[in-house]
């Protein structure tokens, strides 16, 4: 396995309080949800928002900037924060295969992608160079469809 790269702006580094360096989230799905569930724990009182876990790169506040930065430029729009929020409070994704749930994960799948970018930028998100859902498929290979016999 190769090592993962994270780009990290000139001049900024972070650090954690433990000495253990901070690991970045592998999506946008997995950093959204600790953001959600570091920002219910400030609301309900806590302090550390990490909590006691893995330290990551970033606070709750960093991911929620990329997000109004996304609303600012008109990328996204108050239905998806508004699904962002629901279902990051549920702390699990909408289920497309539901019919109540459908256009909710379609949104949810368009902040997902979208957000996505703004947080690899910041180093909050890196994508391993091994993930077989990124490496590029060979289409020459397909199976055929099935004959009737």
């Amino acid at each position: 396995m190769q090592p993962v790269r994270v780009y990290v702006h000139p001049g900024f580094e972070r650090r954690s309080y433990s000495g253990i360096p901070p690991e970045p989230f592998r999506n946008a799905e997995q950093a959204w949800f600790w953001t959600m569930a570091a920002l219910l724990a400030r609301h309900e009182g806590g302090s550390n928002p990490g909590g006691r876990g893995v330290p990551r790169p970033c606070d709750p506040d960093d991911v929620v900037r990329c997000l109004d930065g996304l609303y600012r430029r008109k990328r996204i729009d108050i239905s998806h924060a508004r699904v962002l929020r629901a279902w990051g409070e549920r702390g699990m994704p909408p289920d497309g295969r539901r019919g109540a749930e459908r256009i909710e994960a379609r949104l949810w799948g368009e902040a997902m992608a979208l957000l996505e970018w703004p947080l690899r930028v910041r180093g909050i998100v890196v994508v391993p160079y091994d993930r077989p859902d990124l490496r590029q498929v060979d289409l020459s290979c397909a199976p055929t469809p099935c004959r009737e016999k």
